[in-house]
């Protein structure tokens, strides 16, 4: 399906969709704990769909219903079948580090972008605790064998990767032998995610230890408690319709906690900073445009918000530069190159360089482009059409469905026209 947006003025009310990152380990933490957990307001994706049918084929039973999601966990078993993950990097990670938990062989394969990025730094730190696991050039798919437990003791990683290698260890080491030490041998990028598995840990009664600087963390032996959890708002998602407002007219969206630990809470920083007008009360956050300046910002912390804060930086006054982009280029397209082809066929000017990308904003036309079936990228340019001059058409749309399967319907909410042409 492609998209075709005329600009317009964007105006009304949005929900945020429930969080990503939240749902993936509040889906994991349930299947780990022994009884039956409730998750409310889940997140029905594309990527957690693939973490619960994984979970379901592990014999952990998950009953969905429309606003909560029973999950009984406790003991898992070996699947019968491959545990196939999309294109889903969480759940890739995280259930690398489960699988050591389940007697017997578990193989993990991947959609095409996927079976790209690296996973060998993971394989080799659960080696360190006694976990065999195998792929080949250091990519899924991948098969590790497990023997029901993790054996403890120290193992390291690097933590500028992949916060979900860090996360993924964490996740597991509860439940091993004996203590695990976990050490970084650089320093932590995307802290934040990092604490939100420490949050989501903690709801289902595990406390770790973390050093001052974050780099080393030592987990005690504990079972995890079933628990009750309610899945906060995206703050990734919500980026998108706050941006639109920020562009061109007054955009609301609700369910945000501006005190949560998710890394893109940012955005209300990053568009204050651009000179946006942004106010919030009560889990509100209102948007209303001004003329917006050129920023220099490191994202190393919060990667996802690199393809809307670039589209916000192709119509700013000035030339941004942004920075701490070096892992974007194994997410679900190189982040980067797709972003700037993108914005340099709507007419920005864009240089790149180690890690780093400059925007020239200025006038925006309208183009065809094509977001490489990244769903962060679809979006973003879907709000930079609103600035834009002449129609712009947005190829394989619904990528979207990876994190917000309601964003198209949420644009035409705030009073963009979406026009969706089939083939």
């Amino acid at each position: 399906m492609n998209v075709v947006l005329s600009g317009g003025e964007a105006r009304g009310r949005a929900t945020a969709p429930p969080s990503k990152s939240m749902t993936h380990r509040a889906l994991i933490l349930s299947a780990l704990a022994e009884g039956k957990s409730l998750i409310e307001s889940p997140l029905k994706s594309d990527d957690t769909e693939a973490t619960s049918k994984i979970l379901k084929q592990l014999g952990v039973g998950v009953a969905e219903g429309t606003d909560s999601w029973l999950v009984e966990g406790g003991s898992m078993r070996a699947p019968v079948n491959d545990l196939y993950c999309g294109e889903s990097g969480t759940t890739l990670r995280l259930m690398t580090a489960v699988c050591a938990l389940v007697e017997g062989k578990c193989r993990l394969s991947a959609g095409k972008s996927l079976n790209m990025r690296p996973i060998e730094p993971l394989l080799d730190a659960l080696k360190r605790l006694g976990v065999l696991g195998e792929c080949t050039d250091g990519r899924p798919p991948l098969t590790i064998h497990g023997t029901g437990v993790i054996r403890g003791g120290s193992t390291e990683i690097r933590g500028d990767v992949s916060s979900q290698f860090l996360s993924a260890l964490l996740i597991a080491s509860p439940l091993a032998k004996g203590l695990v030490t976990v050490r970084l041998t650089t320093a932590l990028e995307s802290k934040p995610y990092v604490a939100m598995t420490l949050d989501a840990m903690r709801l289902f009664g595990v406390e770790l230890d973390a050093s001052p600087d974050s780099r080393v963390f030592q987990i005690p032996v504990k079972p995890y408690e079933p628990a009750k959890i309610v899945v906060e708002g995206d703050w990734s998602s919500a980026a998108y319709p706050l941006a639109a407002g920020a562009l061109c007219g007054r955009v609301s969206v609700n369910r945000l906690d501006t005190e949560s630990s998710q890394a893109d809470r940012r955005i209300v920083e990053i568009l204050k900073s651009m000179g946006a007008r942004v106010t919030g009360m009560r889990g509100d956050v209102t948007v209303r445009p001004f003329k917006l300046r050129a920023v220099d910002l490191d994202l190393s912390d919060c990667p996802d918000l690199f393809p809307v804060v670039s589209a916000l930086c192709a119509v700013a006054e000035g030339e941004s530069r942004l920075t701490g982009l070096s892992r974007l280029r194994f997410k679900e397209s190189d982040r980067v190159e797709a972003m700037a082809e993108g914005l340099t066929r709507m007419g920005v000017k864009v240089n790149m360089g180690d890690g780093a990308m400059s925007i020239r904003g200025g006038r925006v036309r309208g183009a065809v482009v094509d977001p490489h079936g990244d769903h962060r990228i679809a979006m973003a340019l879907a709000v930079l059409s609103l600035a834009a001059v002449g129609e712009t058409t947005i190829k394989d749309a619904e990528c979207v469905s990876k994190s917000y399967p309601g964003f198209w319907r949420d644009f035409e909410r705030i009073g963009i026209n979406v026009r969706r042409i089939n083939g």
